[in-house]
């Protein structure tokens, strides 16, 4: 049995008050652990990736030395941009791991945090060359009638109700279901139904997490199946 102690982070307040950002990286967690696997605690930040000064997040590495426990992160950008932290963390002689690069190494992240930063500045200075030459051109940036809270909303649901109206969402959704009744994990229904020919709205083939969407939507909305 291995022992986790997982680290969660948004970078605003807006994000951590919705906790939609947070749910998806539990998601994430929880489809990794194995039911051999023991989640003895979990810390939640909101926090800037540029700062280095994450108090839960050094709560946390402190609670996995007195547990002996791996610090678990969902994604490797949850972590940090920032190329010294990365070093700091592993010159605290905690394991961790994250879970969409389960077998990195201390030596292959160090690089992909190099990599992250220097992608974090390049999309920065992309993005502000970009809006300058729209403003040039006197091209208005941003419809307000489209940031309201009403607008948004709206687009939300109406994502949410073709996805649940796509017939290939509806069989998928059914056998889903019924694999859960027999205790069948996200993972190996996942690969159930590639096996049957089951393919997603998108006509791909299905993943752990696309499942658990599905099956949570359907838990939550009862939504009719075909």
């Amino acid at each position: 049995m291995t022992k986790y102690i997982s680290y969660y982070r948004v970078s605003t307040q807006k994000q951590g008050q919705s906790k939609l950002g947070l749910e998806a990286q539990k998601t994430s967690v929880n489809i990794f652990l194995s039911d051999k696997d023991q989640l003895i605690a979990e810390y939640e930040e909101v926090e800037s990736g540029k700062k280095n000064n994450r108090l839960k997040l050094l709560k946390a590495i402190e609670h996995c030395k007195a547990t002996n426990s791996t610090l678990l992160i969902a994604k490797l950008d949850r972590l940090s941009r920032n190329v010294q932290f990365i070093y700091t963390l592993r010159d605290s002689n905690v394991n961790f791991v994250c879970c969409d690069l389960p077998d990195a190494n201390t030596v292959t992240i160090g690089i992909l945090a190099v990599l992250a930063q220097e992608e974090r500045e390049r999309t920065s200075q992309r993005t502000k060359k970009a809006l300058e030459e729209l403003r040039k051109k006197g091209v208005k940036l941003g419809t307000p009638e489209n940031l309201t809270p009403e607008a948004r909303k709206k687009g939300t649901l109406k994502v949410i109700q073709n996805a649940k109206e796509n017939p290939n969402n509806k069989k998928a959704t059914a056998m889903i279901v019924l694999l859960r009744k027999e205790k069948l994990s996200y993972r190996k229904i996942a690969a159930k139904l590639n096996e049957e020919g089951f393919k997603t709205r998108r006509d791909k083939e299905f993943s752990a997490s696309q499942v658990l969407i599905l099956y949570d939507r359907y838990t939550k909305s009862k939504i009719s199946i075909d």
